[in-house]
């Protein structure tokens, strides 16, 4: 047993390193393809993790807690990978953390209130509009727009009221 830790501990600095780099390249700034830093040198820091991986999980019992922690990622190597060599690939996953954060609301029904609230704010991002803007604008419209005319208000076909008021001047 006290050699199992003597063996992860060898490597430990070097893999936390590595660690620490593929991270804070996945903390970087989205920015336009062309621009997107070559991540093909984490390529050799990782085949070096998964090496690792393979060969600690090879030393401990199946039902090891360390183990089953290098068995998920080992199982969903091929998934994890592919950021290396597309740039557009995020390797952080902080959406679908947020998104499971409802989880933990006080009752089901603050749960489903969030994800409504999460789903109208990632819809309006990916619609290129600003959510907290388009969100004050439309709550303070909605009672007095005509319901035949909703889906104006809708992301992808909202329209500012400032924007409104100038065409209308």
């Amino acid at each position: 047993m006290g050699n199992r830790r003597h063996t992860f501990a060898d490597g430990k600095n070097e893999r936390r390193r590595s660690v620490r780099l593929v991270d804070a390249d996945a903390r970087a700034p989205r920015q336009q393809v062309a621009d997107l830093p070559d991540r093909k040198p984490h390529a050799v820091e990782l085949q070096s993790l998964n090496g690792h991986s393979l060969a600690l999980t090879a030393k401990l019992s199946r039902g090891h807690d360390l183990a089953k922690a290098f068995n998920y990622i080992l199982k969903r190597w091929a998934s994890f990978t592919p950021f290396l060599e597309d740039g557009r690939v995020c390797l952080s996953n902080n959406a679908a953390e947020r998104g499971k954060s409802s989880l933990f609301c006080e009752s089901d029904r603050g749960g489903r209130r969030a994800a409504a609230m999460y789903s109208l704010i990632v819809t309006a991002k990916m619609n290129g509009v600003d959510p907290q803007a388009w969100l004050a604008d439309v709550l303070t419209r909605i009672a007095a727009h005509p319901a035949h005319r909703i889906d104006e208000l809708l992301p992808w076909k909202w329209t500012p009221v400032s924007a409104i008021s100038a065409r209308a001047a």
